[in-house]
């Protein structure tokens, strides 16, 4: 029942039933003609209501009706739809042998033909063995013999450059890929070198300049000899019953394909191409719905990079501002640190310079007190007593007497004494003559001095 459950699967991705039952009635009450089911269910799009009438009709009628919808050629036997919808199970050395160039899984929008079918299909399924193997820098051995049979097919047949099919040099599945990038249907021809119709049908068919030119603007195409593996491999998978060979596939799941279009036995150009172009109207709605469904995803995720850019600019822009706000503002901190730092440091200067200005004061007031007291009681007039005049630099002038005997470091200690002496470091210089009375005088007595009896003196500060 593998056929069976291939149809139920395949009707199921073309009607979007998902009563997988049904779709079972269905098929049965058409004696499993995939095609004539599909046309039936879709016969009566108008509404809802009458799709599920005729299904319920179609479910119970129990007999199927044989309608020709194409000008291919059938088996002798004359029987089976011209377009093939079923699926075709590739074999598992197909599916290996891509991939050297794809691995692992690949995802595939399932194409759908005369507008009906817009059903998402999932993953090709390239098997366990993908997912360990890297990208092979030579060519597979599939793709070795699709480049053997294109050498050997322009060798043969091709007239020109582009009066033939460009077939591609690469392996099934590596087209099929190909195919599905480009949201294209896959061309497939199978060559028969010993069939007798094959050399008239690729002279004059294939090699055809305006058939040419039709596939291969609107096809990926892809051929294989029969002699080959894989051209073998699919003509087994296609179950080929007449050469020449063509078909118009699609990617499903797993290990499948979805043939769309088979046409065995010799054609013209101008039936090939009646068949190929109606395939492609009944798909063409698809396909572009699939091509613009990629370009919105593409932009989709380009505005959402785009939005991320701009999101990430702004977030360090604002990172930015706010880390510049933090440095202003420990910039700041930091001047304000330093201004108060300064301003307690010029405090604590004034502080202990008032502190030391008041010491030197204290030392002062004390050391005239000292100094008077050292002095003792001033003499009365008379012989022995010298009259001694001192003037300060501020004009002010203060007279003492002395004995004749006190030496001259008495009169320093009397200038030391009184309030006005501000001068720490000082000399006492008498004019007329000039002389300095300094620290070698002091000992000196002021009749010794030359003082006596009378003296005028200076404060001179050091």
């Amino acid at each position: 029942m593998v056929d069976a459950e291939d149809k139920v699967a395949y009707f199921q991705a073309i009607t979007g039933l998902e009563d997988r039952d049904l779709c079972s009635d269905i098929l049965s009450a058409h004696n499993w003609d995939l095609e004539l089911a599909i046309a039936s269910f879709t016969a009566n799009p108008n509404s809802s209501d009458d799709r599920d009438d005729h299904l319920s009709t179609a479910a119970a009628a129990g007999a199927s009706t044989s309608t020709s919808t194409s000008d291919i050629m059938t088996p002798p036997s004359s029987v089976g739809p011209s377009i093939v919808w079923r699926l075709v199970t590739l074999p598992i050395s197909v599916v290996s042998g891509g991939l050297g160039l794809i691995s692992g899984a690949v995802g595939l929008g399932v194409w759908a033909v005369g507008g009906i079918l817009s059903y998402s299909i999932g993953m090709i399924g390239l098997g366990p063995q993908g997912a360990h193997r890297s990208p092979l820098l030579q060519s597979s051995p599939s793709a070795s013999e699709a480049a053997d049979f294109v050498a050997a097919f322009e060798t043969e047949f091709g007239q020109t450059a582009t009066a033939m099919p460009r077939f591609v040099s690469e392996g099934f599945m590596e087209a099929l890929q190909r195919s599905r990038q480009e949201y294209k249907l896959l061309f497939v021809y199978l060559h028969s070198p010993d069939h007798p119709d094959t050399p008239l049908f690729c002279h004059t068919t294939l090699c055809s300049q305006v058939f040419s030119d039709f596939v291969n603007h609107n096809f990926v195409s892809w051929g294989g000899s029969i002699r080959a593996s894989e051209g073998f491999k699919m003509s087994n998978s296609f179950k080929a019953s007449r050469f020449p060979f063509c078909a118009l596939v699609m990617a499903a799941t797993n290990q499948r394909i979805a043939l769309l279009q088979q046409i065995e036995g010799p054609k013209t150009p101008e039936e090939m191409l009646s068949i190929l172009q109606r395939v492609l109207e009944e798909t063409a709605p698809v396909l572009v719905s699939a091509r613009l469904e990629a370009e919105e995803r593409r932009n989709t995720m380009r505005l959402r990079e785009e939005q991320d850019a701009a999101y990430r600019a702004a977030l360090e822009a604002d990172q930015a501002r706010e880390r510049q706000r933090r440095e202003e503002q420990e910039r700041i901190e930091r001047e304000r640190a330093e201004e108060e730092r300064k301003l307690k440091e010029e405090e604590e200067a004034r502080e202990r310079e008032a502190q030391e200005a008041a010491e030197r004061e204290a030392a002062l007031v004390r050391r005239r007190m000292e100094k008077a007291l050292s002095l003792g009681a001033e003499p009365e007039k008379g012989p022995d007593v010298t009259q001694v005049l001192v003037r300060f630099p501020t004009g002010e002038r203060k007279d003492r007497r002395f004995h004749s005997s006190a030496n001259v470091q008495s009169i320093y200690d009397y200038v030391d004494s009184l309030e006005c002496s501000n001068v720490e470091k000082y000399s006492l210089v008498s004019n007329f003559p000039r002389t300095v009375f300094g620290p070698e005088k002091l000992s000196l007595t002021l009749k010794e001095a030359g003082l006596h009896p009378q003296a005028s003196l200076f404060v001179e500060p050091n």
